[in-house]
């Protein structure tokens, strides 16, 4: 099986640590948000529950997503990145320019 050319995971690499320092930023102001709560009011109360629910589901993905990133990036110094985690067989590029984190061939993909 042929390696993906060695520009092409560079420039994988460089797309996913921006992901990852934009993800970074989105979870320290969700944190942010969640800790400066401060209302007394029960109505208000009920409305920041809500928001802090959707706020805390948007976090859990940013940290699946970043879980995923770290993986690819580790794949990538295993000389790994590129081939399918599951049967081996060699991610398509243009599968990896829309999703540089997948671990699955189109194949395997859940």
């Amino acid at each position: 099986m042929e390696d993906l050319a060695p520009e092409v995971i560079e420039r994988h690499r460089a797309q996913m640590l921006f992901r990852l320092k934009e993800l970074d930023e989105r979870l320290h102001g969700i944190e942010d948000e969640l800790q400066s709560h401060q209302s007394k009011d029960w109505e208000e109360m009920a409305t920041e529950r809500e928001q802090d629910e959707a706020m805390t589901a948007l976090g859990e993905e940013g940290l699946h997503e970043i879980r995923m990133i770290q993986a690819a990036l580790e794949r990538m110094d295993a000389g790994e990145y590129g081939f399918c985690t599951k049967c081996g067989a060699r991610i398509p590029e243009a599968r990896l320019d829309l999703l540089p984190a997948t671990p699955f061939c189109p194949a395997c993909a859940p």
